[in-house]
């Protein structure tokens, strides 16, 4: 993984943004020939960690190279079988027929199973790989920075992984079965041909493949060009389809319905259109396979033909000669279609790869400690910072809030509140200066520590469309049911939950849209205080509720931050009145400091903010 990057570096535009210092034009080349996706793809084959995937390998090659053998002696049955019903007439010899004709029939048979066979035990190899290169990208989207999620699409992201993992275990099959056993098999045929009958037909043979190799690669290359255009165009269909839903309220408050139809037909229009030249260019790649197969099969045909006319084949011989040419067809036609779903696979898959090549902007240090609590001082000393190096948004920050104390942090909008709780969750790395928890500066620790000490209530709270249950236990894993309906009742929500048809079972909707912006906010309260952490970050944490429940959860919090670091933020300054101290923002920079009482008496920038609440309230 590179190394850290500072906060305030260049943000991230998508996925296929590379690393610091850019890819080299060998990995370009590399990346354009799909040879990074397949060299990155095929240590699943071979994995050092799992005997066992080995064994299944061997096992799987040795059911095919079976299958193989068994598949290219099957005409020499067929032939063997016509000639004996040729030569005998009705005589009794007929029996070698009918035997010759089952032996045909159980060689097809065994063919078929040994390749049933293989796909078999190959089964789990594939699925096991698609498994774990779902969850290495599910994890590493994870790590991911949130400068990087807030620029990327949740709806394109989705469409990325959804294609890319559909492409591993098919590639898998491509890397083991398609080409090495394809190259054996017409080697074998055309080593037949040679001995049973002469060189001209190996020649023809060889040409008819040549040919038509040569004319689906090319073809399929130009394909690739379409299928990338059809795949962007179906992924900004996609985004605007659920960008507009989850935004569905927005739609119908502005009644931008018939807009939002609009938008997203333009962008399905634009699919259409590419899946049309696709299909186009399938339809001409499909009969130039035709032409080229069918021209060779008849000058192999009319050669044996002549053979038989002139006495120096059998009718038998004739049989076998397009017995193998059919046998050679099939894989053919299977390596064009190979070959066509593998370059997209290339595609789709170097999309994903791109996403997990994209560097994460905050990481560990090598060998970080875990963040030890002992009272939960935090302190900021000195800090910079900015969303981008163009424009600061803290411009020397330093502030102490001691362990047990309740200190709030205001300001006017842009004066970098929030951005103090996102540098001490650490989803961004301070510019300069230092942020630290009990003398330890938060960049030298394991952020699964820290983030296990902050128990953060965001202003606007996002819930998983599950239960209500579920929502307030995944504040702590494992705990017991008196722990949740603990956390419930100290949110003030529990008796809205037991008034509820289904009870804590109740579903929330996609983001919690089933509840109001109230019980959303208690939901999430709830889950934090179950989370018990020494440090707490409520940002703007009352700011959805009314007048009475906003003093419920006020007394709610006050009781939960006894003993520990409460961080608030806030914009409307009668929450924080009572707060051990408050820190004022202007610009970036800390202007003033102290109680409540002693800012007013002083008559500076807090005190302008409180009597424009004050007379907005009135007003």
């Amino acid at each position: 993984m590179p190394a850290d990057t500072t906060a305030s570096s260049a943000p991230q535009g998508n996925a296929a943004t590379p690393p610091p210092g850019g890819p080299t034009s060998s990995e370009h080349a590399e990346r354009a020939s799909g040879l990074r996706t397949i060299r990155k793809v095929a240590p699943y084959l071979w994995p050092d960690n799992m005997p066992w995937v080995k064994k299944r390998v061997v096992l799987a090659l040795i059911a095919l190279v079976v299958s193989k053998l068994i598949s290219v002696y099957t005409p020499i049955i067929y032939r063997n079988a016509v000639d004996a019903l040729a030569d005998s007439g009705v005589s009794p010899l007929a029996l070698g027929a009918v035997g010759l004709t089952l032996a045909y029939g159980f060689a097809r048979l065994m063919t078929v199973g040994f390749q049933q066979l293989r796909d078999a035990i190959f089964t789990r190899v594939g699925q096991r790989a698609l498994r774990m290169l779902a969850l290495e990208t599910f994890q590493h989207i994870h790590r991911l920075s949130m400068r990087y999620h807030i620029t990327r699409k949740t709806g394109g992201l989705s469409r990325i992984i959804e294609r890319g993992v559909k492409g591993v275990e098919f590639l898998l099959r491509f890397l083991l079965f398609s080409i090495g056993p394809l190259v054996l098999e017409l080697v074998l045929i055309g080593i037949i041909l040679t001995i049973l009958f002469d060189a001209w037909y190996l020649l023809i043979v060889s040409v008819t493949i040549g040919i038509y190799v040569w004319f689906t690669f090319a073809v399929t290359e130009w394909r690739v060009k379409l299928r990338r255009v059809m795949n962007d165009q179906d992924t900004d269909a996609n985004q605007k389809a659920i960008d507009s839903l989850l935004n569905y309220e927005t739609v119908k408050y502005f009644g931008a319905e018939s807009r939002e139809a609009n938008r997203y037909d333009a962008a399905m229009a634009g699919y259409e259109e590419a899946a049309v030249k696709t299909n186009y260019s399938l339809a001409f790649l499909n009969f130039g396979q035709s032409v080229i197969i069918t021209s060779g099969l008849v000058g192999i045909m009319i050669m044996a033909a002549v053979g038989v006319q002139n006495g120096t084949l059998t009718v038998g011989d004739f049989v076998m000669v397009n017995a193998y040419m059919i046998q050679i067809t099939m894989p053919l036609n299977f390596l064009g279609t190979v070959y066509r779903e593998i370059r997209q696979a290339l595609v789709d898959m170097g999309q994903m790869f791109d996403l997990l090549e994209q560097p994460a902007e905050v990481t560990d240090k090598p060998d970080a400690p875990v963040l030890n609590v002992t009272g939960g001082r935090v302190e900021l000393r000195d800090v910079h910072f900015g969303y981008d190096p163009e424009r600061a948004i803290l411009k020397g920050v330093s502030l102490v809030a001691e362990p047990g104390e309740q200190v709030a942090i205001v300001g006017s909008t842009g004066s970098g509140k929030s951005t103090i709780g996102r540098l001490l969750f650490r989803f961004y790395d301070v510019g300069d200066g230092a942020l630290s928890i009990d003398g330890q500066d938060i960049r030298d620790v394991t952020q699964e520590s820290l983030h296990a000490a902050i128990g953060v209530v965001p202003q606007d709270t996002v819930l998983f469309n599950d239960t209500i249950h579920y929502n307030i236990a995944y504040g702590r894993d494992n705990a017991s049911e008196a722990d949740i309906v603990a956390a419930a009742k100290a949110a003030q929500i529990h008796d809205f939950i037991q008034r509820l048809p289904d009870g804590y079972q109740t579903t929330v909707g996609e983001r919690g849209l089933k509840l109001s912006g109230g019980e959303k906010q208690r939901v999430g309260i709830a889950r934090t205080l179950l989370k018990n952490p020494p440090i707490l970050l409520l940002d703007e944490a009352t700011s959805a509720l009314d007048t009475e429940t906003e003093q419920e959860i006020k007394d709610a919090l006050n009781a939960a931050g006894e003993g520990r670091t409460v961080l608030t933020i806030a914009h409307r300054l009668s929450t924080i009145a009572e707060a051990d101290r408050i820190v004022v923002l202007e610009d970036g920079l800390v202007v003033e400091s102290g109680t409540h009482d002693a800012l007013l008496a002083r008559d500076g920038r807090y005190a302008q903010l409180w009597h424009r609440q004050q007379s907005d309230d009135d007003g």
